[in-house]
Formats: structure tokens, sequence, C-alpha cells
């Protein structure tokens, strides 16, 4: 397997963390969110491993949902 650059480590770790996150809601909402945090995802399969400032950009807004839906408020997403 190839090494990974420390812009795609930081993807992937963002995203492990939006699991662990999900794993923090009701049982009945863990769906939602997780089809909502793959299709996220996969809007930018397509982007260029090249793009750094569009990375860097969708790793910020990334994170700043992952703080707002993380609260404990947020019980459901559709």
């Amino acid at each position: 397997m190839a090494r990974l650059s420390g812009l795609q480590r930081e993807v992937l770790s963002l995203y492990r963390k939006c699991l662990r996150t999900i794993r923090q809601k009701p049982l009945n909402a863990r769906d939602n969110f997780r089809a909502y945090a793959r299709e996220e995802f996969r809007k930018n399969l397509s982007l260029s491993k090249k793009d750094f400032t569009a990375i860097e950009y969708l790793l910020r807004k990334g994170y700043r949902q992952l703080e707002m839906y993380s609260s404990p408020g947020i019980r459901d997403i559709r």
C-alpha cells in the first residue's frame, strides 16, 4: 500500500472522528448521520489530490460541521 500524504491522513482522521461521534447519537438516528457523513465525503471523491486549497477548505468545513453535529442537543439529521 502506498504511503498517504499528510492531507490524506487528515481526511481519514476526520472521517474516523465522524464515525466515532455517530456512536454517541441515539440508535434510531445513527443511520441518518452515517448516510450524511458518507454522502459529504463521496461528493468530493473526484477532487484532485493536488488541489490543496480546496481540500484544506473542505477539511475546515468538515471540522466545523463535526463540531456542530457532535453537540448533544442535535439528536437527528435529515
